[in-house]
């Protein structure tokens, strides 16, 4: 039985490594890396991180459901350890790294590049849960910008990470990738912490204060994920692969991972 203490040392212990094609970093020129977000940009990032965004994000825990039925999350200080620690050392290592070089591949207009960064990120998915939450939520937002009349490289039915179609929005919208992290961070963050909220439970103050106390490690992962290169991309994090392949089995459940 794994004990509270070692579920909150989660550690990477693995690599998914890239292939010589990979992007290089330095195809984003130092303007585009800190580029300004204009208003209209502005708009379009609110948009696309809105909780009100038909893609479903509502529906996953990430394996938050099966943790607290276990017992290893039973308050809001270990929904915050919980959460920073993927942060830290899941999103800044692989959908963050992964969402730069696909704004840059879709700046060179590399459709093939994009495709293969697209494969790379679904076999980082370490359960068939955690895959099915990135693909699900990807073939929402094909619907949805296929809705807006935005042209997409990947076929209707085709499994799609969300990461990457969030980085064609982006880039489609003139949202500079570090603006374009933050809200990918920001509404991965805001879902997990309304997940904690139905399933610890917490209330609507505490929720908000986690919030609010979490946004430094937002800034964290998006500095680490920059010093993320093709070889490092990808995560190890045991606890959380354990809890999202027993997620399935439970008896009964709220979230669909």
């Amino acid at each position: 039985m794994i004990t509270a203490t070692a579920m909150m040392t989660i550690t990477t212990i693995h690599k998914v490594t890239a292939t010589p094609t990979g992007m290089p970093m330095a195809i984003i020129t130092e303007a585009a890396a800190g580029a300004t977000l204009s208003d209209a940009g502005l708009i379009r990032l609110m948009q696309l991180c809105s909780v009100s965004l038909p893609v479903g994000g509502y529906a996953f825990s990430h394996g938050m459901e099966y943790a607290i039925e276990a017992g290893w999350i039973r308050n809001a200080d270990q929904v915050s350890q919980w959460v920073s620690e993927q942060l830290v050392y899941s999103l800044a290592t692989t959908d963050v790294p992964v969402l730069r070089r696909c704004m840059a591949a879709i700046d060179a207009n590399d459709p093939a590049e994009l495709q293969r960064l697209n494969d790379l990120l679904l076999a980082c998915r370490e359960t068939r849960e955690l895959r099915l939450t990135d693909t699900a939520m990807g073939e929402a937002l094909h619907r949805l910008l296929t809705s807006l009349n935005m042209d997409l490289p990947f076929a209707k039915g085709e499994p799609v990470s969300f990461v990457c179609l969030f980085a064609l929005a982006a880039g489609v919208w003139g949202i500079p990738y570090r603006s374009a992290a933050l809200g990918l961070l920001w509404s991965w963050l805001e879902n997990q912490i309304a997940a904690a909220t139905k399933l610890v439970p917490l209330g609507q103050t505490q929720a908000q204060q986690l919030l609010g106390a979490l946004q430094p490690a937002l800034q964290q992962a998006l500095d680490r994920a920059d010093t993320i290169d093709d070889d490092g991309i990808g995560a190890g994090l045991p606890a959380l692969a354990i809890v999202s392949s027993q997620h399935e089995h439970m008896y009964s459940r709220l979230f669909r991972s």
